[in-house]
């Protein structure tokens, strides 16, 4: 019994520690990492499994269900649950199974002591950690040459609604761009579903290269919930874009490369996991615009 009460007192706090991060908004390797596999270490331990596979099983579920309730009591919305899921439920099994190999291990003070300081270690890093610079990049080919498409680089009028189900769905999505006064005095205004980049401009190289930097941005999504408006730290300054560039390249045949690049940074840790959502997200984004502007620039020939 005193066991059982003992594991239900660990589950509390690590659940606790847990809430008050999110709440806190320190997405990092404590609250991503170390207590997803606490989490399912200590639910195998309460479920007294005696296999690998029942260890792996309770472990998964130790991190899934208050990443779940989460989701329930409206802290989160849909789309950042589905995406801390396939990181922390095999963390969670991992957790299971080092209890499951170790639990006959009788642990010595030292291994026991760098345990329990090792969640002061990963705070540490998350308080002070710099997020890297991530660049994506994508291309298409527009077949007319550059001196037609670059008028629909630097604005464009009104977009169709996005047919994409995530844009339909609360992922932020371009809608237009404004163009106030040209060159390097100018700015560019890039309208969002969830409201307006302001980039002024950098370099104006026509029709070869723009870049901008990016003086503000809106938040990257809506989130999905039961509840009417769910919003979340970690759509405020945790995805941060930074620069921008449109790169044409006059082909061999007349026709034109062009590559859109972004430059973003993100709070969030692992940052290589997290890169991949948002990488993908960002080619989306690329890809919409890119589409837009080879229709304007090919239906003028």
């Amino acid at each position: 019994m005193n066991r059982f009460y003992t594991t239900i007192c660990i589950l509390v706090m690590l659940v606790a520690a847990g809430a008050l991060l999110t709440k806190a908004g320190v997405y990092g390797y404590t609250l991503l990492v170390f207590i997803p596999i606490a989490l399912g270490a200590v639910a195998a331990w309460l479920a007294g499994t005696q296999t690998g596979w029942k260890a792996a099983g309770w472990g998964a579920l130790g991190p899934s269900i208050p990443c779940l309730a989460l989701l329930l009591i409206g802290w989160e919305g849909l789309y950042c649950i589905a995406m801390a899921l396939p990181l922390i439920a095999p963390l969670g099994v991992l957790g299971g199974l080092l209890y499951h190999f170790v639990r006959k291990v009788r642990l010595r003070r030292a291994t026991s002591v760098m345990l329990a300081v090792l969640p002061l270690g990963t705070f540490g890093y998350d308080v002070t950690a710099r997020p890297p610079l991530f660049t994506v990049t994508t291309g298409i080919e527009i077949a007319a040459p550059p001196e037609r498409v670059w008028p629909h680089i630097v604005s464009y009028a009104e977009m169709s609604e996005p047919p994409d189900w995530l844009f339909r769905n609360g992922i932020g999505y371009p809608q237009r761009v404004r163009m106030q006064g040209s060159g390097t005095t100018g700015t560019r205004y890039c309208d969002f579903s969830t409201g307006t980049f302001i980039e002024p401009i950098e370099v104006w190289d026509a029709p070869n290269l723009l870049r901008f930097r990016v003086a503000t941005s809106p938040i990257p999504l809506r989130e999905l919930s039961f509840y009417q408006h769910v919003e979340p730290k970690h759509l405020h300054g945790y995805f941060i874009s930074k620069e921008g560039e449109f790169r044409l390249t006059r082909l061999p045949n007349g026709h034109t490369w062009v590559d859109g690049t972004s430059w973003y940074q993100h709070g969030m840790w692992p940052a290589q996991y997290w890169r991949l959502w948002t990488d993908a997200i960002a080619h989306r984004i690329h890809r919409r615009v890119l589409d837009h502007i080879r229709a304007l620039a090919e239906s003028r020939q």
